[in-house]
């Protein structure tokens, strides 16, 4: 989905860069996803991000780690390009990521401005740069997130997702809905459209029942 000529192309993606693992927030390809930054460590990764090719990745600690402090990574993340940015006058950044490409995570890199950095495999996601695909559930998805947002009591800009194609639609959902951890990063990790969208249907039947429905009876 890289159609924005300021875009670095595949091939010449970073060897390098800064990480914003935080649980619950991912970005796909194309997607935007608006952020708050106000940790030192944080405003220090913007700067350089900024000075550099504007690239953070969004990786999610692990839920499965047994790991207190949350340091733990999940294996796969998805790298966004800063696309606008503004300061605040009690010194925080708000900024937007658009999502350009998932990556593995490979070593991490020492640093000594506080924020976390990783060498990042690309190669398993070359996929990410195509800028259309086909969903032929489309209609299902879109009916099952209706009911999913009428459960959950969500907002749903309806007009505004009509007007993506199949693509744009998946990735900003699975961007944007409130969806478990776990969920989000098994979604992260699916390779195809066709799979991210049938696991995001999936998700959304599943979600949209209260927990008391799904409970097994006591005997």
């Amino acid at each position: 989905m890289a159609s924005s000529p300021f875009t670095l192309p595949f091939d010449r993606l970073p060897v390098s860069l800064p990480i914003f693992p935080l649980p619950g927030a991912i970005v796909m390809p194309g997607a935007p996803l608006p952020l708050n930054i106000f940790e030192p460590r944080y405003l220090n990764m913007v700067t350089d991000a900024l000075a550099e090719d504007r690239m953070i990745g969004m990786v999610q600690p692990d839920p499965r780690a047994s790991d207190p402090r949350g340091e733990t990574l999940c294996r796969t993340g998805t790298a966004g390009r800063i696309t606008a940015f503004s300061e605040t006058r009690d010194g925080r950044f708000l900024i937007r990521l658009t999502g350009v490409c998932r990556f593995d995570l490979q070593e991490e890199v020492p640093t000594l401005r506080g924020y976390r950095r990783v060498v990042a495999d690309w190669s398993r996601f070359a996929a990410d740069y195509e800028v259309a695909g086909r969903v032929p559930e489309r209609r299902d998805l879109l009916d099952r997130l209706k009911r999913y947002a009428e459960a959950r009591q969500l907002e749903i800009e309806w007009d505004t997702l009509r007007v993506l194609d199949d693509l744009e639609l998946v990735n900003v959902l699975v961007t944007m809905l409130p969806l478990e951890i776990p969920d989000k990063q098994a979604l992260v990790e699916a390779i195809t459209l066709s799979d991210r969208a049938r696991l995001l249907s999936g998700l959304l039947e599943i979600a949209r029942v209260p927990v008391a429905e799904i409970s097994p009876r006591p005997h």
